[in-house]
């Protein structure tokens, strides 16, 4: 039987942090594609030093960009990664095994995945198992969603492997609470171009729902004081994305001029 032969796909921007722990858990593969969203940092030059092949393109938004690594694979097998993401052993010795049978069942595989945040491994609040479709046969699936919540859309059947991928998800607090803010403006930007239009229920209504959810619903409360900070983070981030999306529609965008004074 011919050996399978596997790409991984990877985006980055100023990841030089992150990026020798995410390729060093991917010395399994045959090929790796990093598309650089051109970074200032040594997240290239660490990219070529390790082996991979370093394609540099201006950020196209999420999906875009990963289908764009996509693209540049050679092989047909494809996982795909974020550069804070890493393979655990357990995940690793899973893809070994499988790619030494030869013998895919599915079209593609989904992965369970934990994050670290503040301190621990965060297992509750909706964060855990957190599954992503991230092994795939590239003829079968191409990356879909919506920004910056994208995701891989498979035309066949999806199986499932053991195994953690490990996301090193925020470096700090103050890292979370930046991507909160840049996330809440690209959902409340995507909601305004659908013509979504804003509504005073939402904003004051969805941040609760949201705390109640996760803290309490999805059992953030057992993470403990980090359990608590993610789901207040959460409430916040929705109450920003429908405040945003009212600036949108009746301030930056609306027709008539500033009263003069």
């Amino acid at each position: 039987m011919m050996a399978i032969k596997i790409s991984a796909a990877i985006i980055t921007f100023n990841e030089e942090r992150n990026i020798h722990r995410c390729l060093s858990s991917l010395d399994f593969v045959d090929e790796i594609i990093v598309v650089d969203s051109l970074s200032s940092d040594k997240t290239c030059e660490i990219a070529k030093e390790m082996g991979a092949k370093v394609i540099e393109q201006k950020f196209l938004g999420h999906i875009a960009q990963k289908q764009l690594a996509l693209e540049h694979c050679t092989h047909e097998w494809v996982i795909s990664l974020d550069a804070d993401e890493e393979v655990s052993q357990e995940l690793r010795a899973s893809l070994l095994e499988l790619i030494s049978k030869g013998d895919f069942t599915y079209d593609a595989y989904a992965l369970n995945r934990i994050s670290y945040h503040l301190g621990r491994w965060i297992k509750h609040g909706g964060w855990y198992p957190d599954r992503k479709i991230r092994f795939f046969n590239k003829q079968k699936a191409h990356w879909g969603g919506y920004n910056p919540h994208d995701k891989v859309i498979v035309n066949g059947n999806v199986g499932r492997l053991k195994g953690d991928l490990k996301h090193y998800v925020f470096k700090d607090l103050r890292h979370n609470i930046d991507t909160n803010n840049s996330y809440s403006s690209i959902m409340a930007e995507d909601m305004y171009r659908q013509g979504v239009k804003f509504s005073y229920a939402k904003l004051l209504l969805k941040p609760f729902g949201k705390f109640f959810e996760v803290y309490v619903y999805k059992r953030g409360f057992l993470d403990g004081m980090p359990g608590f900070i993610i789901a207040v983070g959460a409430s916040y981030s929705m109450f920003l994305k429908f405040a945003k999306l009212w600036e949108l529609q009746k301030v930056l965008h609306r027709n008539d001029a500033p009263d003069k004074k």
